[in-house]
């Protein structure tokens, strides 16, 4: 399995699945998302599948950084997600958009980076019948998916034999909002595990909609460093500002591509 140094001592354990910190970093008990909390939307919601799916910690930093991420209303987050399947479907989030923060008046962005196994971001321009734009972002350990503010996003192993972990940026007034995603019993596509990798079936509940493929990218109009892990952009000026204040970008996000 590929791994990749995130720059932060997090440490992950998985029988039983924890996330624990080394010395000078901080972050709370993981919270473990069993199998039942997910089962709306999936598929198959009666499959078997690892359980716990997988553990959540918000709000994980170096004890110095405290401070600068309360001023800057930044939260870093880490995810491990068990190896696996659930039934016909690769393991996965349910998918959310992020609710309106009150300092900001935008449902924030969020940047995802790699750290091992390999990772597909799906994302949707909006959870009513009409999806808008969706894609699918395939990442490597390393590499780096912005999803722009107000998508709907879930993020998949594209791996059933490696477990996945990332890590992400988000704001701290950060909040999960399900409505859109259950009423329509799921996202607007559906991973698929066949005989050639994961493939994406629509959702009928929603109207029909294309959906687009990309790999990893670079992201130098939101001053990304693809060689500097991602909680280490902390220190570098001012390239996680967006991310809290997403209006300070309200030119990039309506053509935005990831």
């Amino acid at each position: 399995m590929q791994h990749f140094d995130p720059g932060i001592d997090v440490r992950i354990g998985w029988n039983p699945m924890t996330i624990s910190y080394g010395p000078g970093v901080f972050g709370p008990q993981p919270e473990l998302r069993r199998l039942h909390d997910i089962r709306q939307s999936l598929k198959e919601p009666g499959c078997d599948g690892p359980d716990p799916v997988y553990a959540i910690a918000m709000d994980v930093g170096e004890s110095g950084h405290r401070e600068e991420l309360r001023r800057r209303h930044l939260l870093f987050g880490v995810v491990a997600y068990a190896a696996g399947r659930l039934a016909s479907e690769p393991v996965r989030s349910q998918g959310h958009v992020h609710k309106v923060a009150a300092h900001s008046g935008w449902s924030a962005p969020e940047i995802f980076e790699i750290w091992s196994g390999m990772g597909m971001i799906y994302m949707q321009e909006s959870t009513a019948d009409n999806p808008g734009r969706c894609f699918v972002v395939e990442a490597r350990p390393g590499e780096k998916v912005v999803v722009p503010p107000g998508w709907a996003h879930a993020v998949v192993s594209a791996d059933t034999e490696d477990p996945l972990v990332f890590g992400a940026w988000c704001e701290r007034d950060y909040g999960f909002v399900y409505d859109g995603v259950r009423a329509h019993g799921g996202l607007a596509f559906f991973p698929q595990i066949g005989s050639e990798g994961i493939r994406w079936y629509p959702n009928p509940k929603y109207l029909p909609s294309e959906i687009l493929m990309r790999r990893a990218r670079s992201y130098p109009e939101l001053k990304l460093r693809d060689t500097l892990p991602l909680y280490r952009h902390l220190e570098n000026g001012d390239s996680l500002e967006w991310v809290a204040f997403p209006g300070r970008q309200s030119n990039l996000w309506p053509v935005f591509e990831p």
